[in-house]
This record gives structure tokens, C-alpha cells and sequence, in this order.
């Protein structure tokens, strides 16, 4: 018989990569000395995470949902040793309830694959990578500060599909500083070549904090401003000449609708704004995060997403390394001084008889300075209203190209679609930029390409 319990998903943070990339501002940090066992010592602390969490969920012993798909995104973490990737899949089966066709992905960086790692990968139930490649021309790369050049990920991928991953996605970027619409097509023709079962495709981002924002910050700045080179006032262009050029908006543009193009072209169905997949493909990880599934986040600033008695909390780990290794230490000794194995990390919401978290109420001063006080790892929890769920179910859901349901949404929240966002509705209607096709609402073409105005609208007020 099927099993019908409800699904939710994992996903584990691992904030390590060989050097970060120009761009990156993601919560990651190059690795140190593996001498000095840095990494272990973050591995070791997140096994405690997944073995203490004290949320029956899912559990082994309380279990209501089965784990649908693990994620396991960074930083990099197929630079840890392949022993660490197993060890974290087993703590995770130890502990929760994974479904035997559960997709588990890993994210895997050109020139941290061997031979023996894949094996291993694949042998502790792997059966998705998403590898990062970017561009396949080696001074593009150069340039966003990649450890990779084109051949190290041809060789790469072949050693990964040697070892039998038979499902891989490609990261790719456009629109980097010096690029043209030429060889960002050279690069899909490229890529299409090797026959992966998903792409991923995204525009260059220039982020505050970056090695690239201190560059290219006021360059993008005025491209978001007035939209072409021509258009920016001579003062501001004199500030960075000679640099390498981010694309102008028309050139922008184009890239976005070559890369729909070519690949609807050679079989990639496009399901999600920046996602395009081979049929039967797509990343259902992903999926389940734009149709609102439940998700557990383990791993330093790791987020998470669930339901407990009706109520829907969304909470994240400590972004600060020390203090998620310092406070998990402390929370092992709390358990072991007890005589058991029960020293649980916290959990931010209401729990038994609607007692209060410990992060929801004022700390106790004398209990910061205990041990079992410092186990709570995670930050305040947002406490999402329903019209909070009702807006995300729908700005989030709308970045698929079939939309969302009205079915769905009336499952979800006994309410009518249209008696919700009706007006918004006909507005974007009017506008051109959504659709209604039976009981699905959807983006146009012309509101995919301008999707962050289009979902604001159904931003609660």
C-alpha cells in the first residue's frame, strides 16, 4: 500500500569551500589547515544537531512525516572527506524516517571531485549532484574567482558520471562583467553538449559585502538606474573605465531570452523562473519549497519551516561558528551530566501543554551562563500569520511557470482564491502580466521577466 503521511525535507549547511568567490555572500568561509581539524570539529557538531533536535517530526519514534529530500548545499561540501558526507547521511536515517526514493542532492564544485569521494557519495545514497560551473570560458571564471577552469569541470563531470550519478544539475551565470550575449550562448551550446538532466541559470547579483560589489557596486548601481551605458551621466562612467563592463539591460535582456530559447530548443523545459529541466527531472527539493512543504535546517544559519499544533514557525541556526560548535558542546555535556542522552537543542516554538520555548520568552540570566541554557542554537522565531502564509503560497508558488492552484489554495486555507486576491488578480490581468488557465493562475512571459513587481503585489500590506 502507498505511503500517503505528509512529506518534508532537509536541508544541511556545510559553510566550507576551497577559497570564496568574488561574488559569493553566501555564510561560508574557506577552509583552514585540515591539521587543525576545523572542519571535523563543524561535522561532529552538526551530527549532535540532527542526533538532539527536539522535534518529533519526522522522527523515528513520533513520526507523522517521512523525509522526502535531503539537501546538502554550502559553501562547498564536497570538500569535506567523502567518510563526512556518509556519516551525516546515516545520522540523518538514524533519526528520521527517509523515504526509500527520496531525492538527496548534493552540491559539488569542479576540482574537489576525485574517483573515491563519487564513490563514496553514491554508496551513502546520493543520487543528485548539482555541480557549480558558472561559464565554460576560463577568463570569465578567472574573473569571478573560481578554483576551476573548463577542463578541470569536463573532468569532473566525467568522474561523476563514472560513478554513476545519472541525475546532475549545472549552475550557470550570466550577465558577468565583460561578457557578451555570444559567449554566454557558446557557453549553453557547451553545457547542452554533456546532456545534463537540469540547469540552473541565473543573472549576476552584485551583493554589498563582495570582493565584486567594492568593484562593480557603482557600475550595477547605474545600470539598475538608467539601463544602458549610454544613458549613465559621463561623471559616473569616468569612475570605472577601463574595467571590464557588466552587460546593459537590452544586453541583459537578451541573454535571458537566448537562454529560454536554446534550451526549450534542445529539450529543457523551463519550470521555475531560473530553472529548466529535462522532463521528469526537476529538483523536487526545490519544488517542495515553492509548494510551501515543511523543512528542517541543520548546520550553521540553516533554516527551517514547520508545523507544530496548527502553529507555522520559521527559525534559523546561529550564523556564528563558535558559538553553534561552543553551544552544541555545552548541550552534549548537559545530556552526558544527566546520565542520558537526551541533552535535546531547543526548539522555538510552543511545545507539550503550550508551554513556551525558551526562545520565546526573556532568558533567564542565570540560565545564559549555564550549560543546558546555551543549547538553545536557534534565533527568534517568526511566527507566520496566515495572511503571511497565504502571500507566501503565493509569490513564491508563481515562480513556477504552472502557477499555483486555486484547488490547492482552498485545501491549504479553506478559503477562495479570488475572494483573496481577486483584485490583485484583475489588475495584473489588465496588465499583462498574469494568467488564469482553468484552476491554475500563472505569470506571462512578459510577468516572468519583470516577476519581482509582479509578486510584491500580493505582499501582505
Amino acid at each position: 500500500m502507498k505511503n500517503e503521511r505528509p512529506g518534508m525535507e532537509i536541508y544541511v549547511h556545510i559553510p566550507y569551500c576551497v577559497k570564496k568567490c568574488r561574488y559569493c555572500d553566501f555564510l561560508s568561509f574557506p577552509c583552514g589547515d585540515p591539521s587543525g581539524g576545523k572542519e571535523e570539529r563543524y561535522v561532529e557538531a552538526l551530527l549532535c544537531e540532527i542526533a538532539r533536535m527536539r522535534h518529533g517530526r519526522g522522527k523515528r519514534d513520533a513520526a507523522p512525516s517521512d523525509v522526502t529530500s535531503v539537501f546538502i548545499g554550502g559553501g562547498t561540501p564536497s570538500v569535506l572527506p567523502a567518510e563526512a558526507i556518509r556519516r551525516i547521511l546515516d545520522r540523518i536515517r538514524e533519526v528520521y524516517f527517509v523515504r526509500e526514493d527520496a531525492e538527496i542532492t548534493m552540491e559539488a564544485n569542479p576540482g574537489t571531485v576525485t574517483e573515491e569521494k563519487a564513490r563514496i557519495w553514491k554508496a551513502a545514497g546520493v543520487n543528485r549532484l548539482s555541480m557549480g560551473l558558472q561559464s565554460t570560458h576560463d577568463g570569465e571564471l578567472r574573473l569571478l574567482g573560481r578554483i576551476h577552469t573548463w577542463a578541470d569541470f569536463l573532468e569532473s563531470w566525467e568522474t561523476a558520471r563514472n560513478a554513476g550519478f545519472d541525475n546532475i544539475n549545472i549552475d550557470l551565470m550570466s550577465a558577468l562583467p565583460g561578457q557578451s550575449a555570444e559567449t554566454w550562448r557558446d557557453t549553453l551550446k557547451r553545457v547542452i553538449a554533456l546532456a545534463p538532466e537540469h540547469i540552473s541559470a541565473y543573472s549576476l547579483i552584485v551583493e554589498p559585502g563582495t570582493p565584486f560589489y567594492e568593484e562593480y557596486g557603482g557600475m550595477s548601481s547605474d545600470i539598475a538606474e538608467y539601463g544602458e551605458y549610454a544613458d549613465v551621466p559621463e561623471a559616473h562612467l569616468a569612475r570605472y573605465r577601463g574595467r571590464a563592463r557588466i552587460p546593459g539591460e537590452t544586453e541583459d535582456r537578451a541573454m535571458y531570452h537566448d537562454t529560454k530559447r536554446i534550451l526549450a530548443d534542445t529539450g529543457y523545459r523551463r519550470y521555475e523562473i531560473s530553472n529548466y529541466a529535462k522532463a521528469g527531472r526537476e529538483c523536487r527539493h526545490n519544488l517542495g519549497y515553492w509548494t510551501g512543504t515543511e523543512y528542517l535546517g541543520f548546520g550553521l544559519g540553516a533554516s527551517s519551516y514547520l508545523c507544530e499544533n496548527g502553529q507555522y514557525v520559521r527559525f534559523s541556526v546561529t550564523r556564528d561558528p563558535e558559538e553553534y560548535r561552543d553551544r552544541l558542546a555545552a548541550c552534549s555535556r548537559a545530556g552526558t551530566s544527566a546520565g542520558t542522552d537526551t541533552g535535546d537543542v531547543g526548539i522555538p516554538w510552543n511545545e507539550g501543554k503550550a508551554a513556551k520555548s525558551r526562545l520565546m520568552e526573556e532568558p533567564d540570566r542565570d540560565e545564559e551562563k549555564s550549560d543546558q541554557g546555551n543549547c538553545a542554537l536557534y534565533d527568534t522565531p517568526e511566527v507566520l500569520t496566515e495572511a503571511d502564509r497565504m502571500a507566501e503560497f503565493m509569490f513564491l508558488g508563481l515562480r513556477l511557470t504552472d502557477g499555483v492552484s486555486a484547488e490547492e489554495f482552498r485545501k491549504k486555507f479553506s478559503r477562495e482564491l479570488r475572494d483573496v486576491y481577486g483584485k490583485v488578480i484583475d489588475k495584473l490581468k489588465r496588465e499583462g502580466l498574469l494568467a488564469e488557465a482553468g484552476d491554475r493562475v500563472l505569470l506571462t512571459e512578459t510577468g516572468l521577466d519583470v516577476s519581482n513587481a509582479a509578486m510584491a503585489e500580493f505582499l501582505p500590506d
